[in-house]
């Protein structure tokens, strides 16, 4: 059973603590958007921050998405694709998703323009970036990031709108902040070349304030809002 009373608890805790760091930042809590990730919770505890007036969540597998879709059918529902992505779930992921925020190589490039194409669709997209020091952390590297923006220009299905990252598993905030300083620089520098990248997708349930700080449009949070997760023993 669904606590439906502590679910808006939790929604309400999380956006004042987003607007308390949008304002110890200097900035309107108005730029800064929550994207709640329903990951390994099922289609009732979604449909219960639906009642709450949420409609956007994100996944990291695009099987859950279509478990979810199914279950949920008939609900407006946005889904965003956080996780890394495989390219032989393109054709879902043309099919059922909103928005792809784990863009980071041109065989993906290719396989979802080619699946939109004969979906008839077009996809937002984040590139994401590898700002973080783990080998298990996807991303595009850093510096290959220019030449990338410029092939993704021959993929007209896929509407580029910013840049997304992961931060460092750290206990120095400097080191974890970095990563988000670093996300805005590349899209700083991107910008001077012709590259419009308005949304920054950084900072989860545990280091956001920072991500705020550094200039965060999105953050994505997960516990914070739905609880703990219970994973698979494998």
């Amino acid at each position: 059973m669904i606590d439906t009373v502590q679910l808006a608890a939790n929604w309400n805790a999380v956006r004042r603590r987003v607007d308390e760091a949008c304002r110890e930042a200097g900035r309107d809590p108005g730029e800064v958007s929550i994207l709640p990730v329903s990951k390994t919770f099922g289609p009732d505890v979604v449909r219960a921050a639906l009642a709450q007036g949420l409609n956007r969540f994100g996944e990291n597998k695009v099987q859950e998405i279509k478990d979810k879709a199914t279950a949920l059918a008939g609900e407006s529902i946005d889904w965003v694709v956080i996780g890394h992505l495989q390219t032989n779930k393109a054709k879902d992921v043309a099919r059922l998703a909103s928005e792809v925020q784990s863009l980071d190589r041109l065989e993906l490039a290719e396989a979802l323009h080619r699946r939109l194409e004969a979906e008839n669709r077009t996809l937002d997209v984040l590139v994401q970036v590898k700002t973080a020091r783990e080998e298990s952390k996807h991303g595009l590297p850093a510096e290959e990031l220019p030449a990338f923006l410029e092939c993704l220009r021959a993929y007209p299905t896929l509407r580029v709108k910013g840049l997304m990252t992961l931060a460092t598993l750290s206990e120095d905030p400097g080191e974890v902040r970095a990563c988000f300083g670093h996300l805005r620089e590349l899209r700083d520098r991107c910008a001077a070349e012709g590259h419009l990248l308005a949304r920054l997708s950084m900072g989860m349930s545990g280091d956001f304030p920072f991500a705020i700080a550094e200039g965060a449009t999105e953050v994505r949070i997960g516990t914070a809002i739905f609880g703990s997760r219970s994973y698979p023993v494998a």
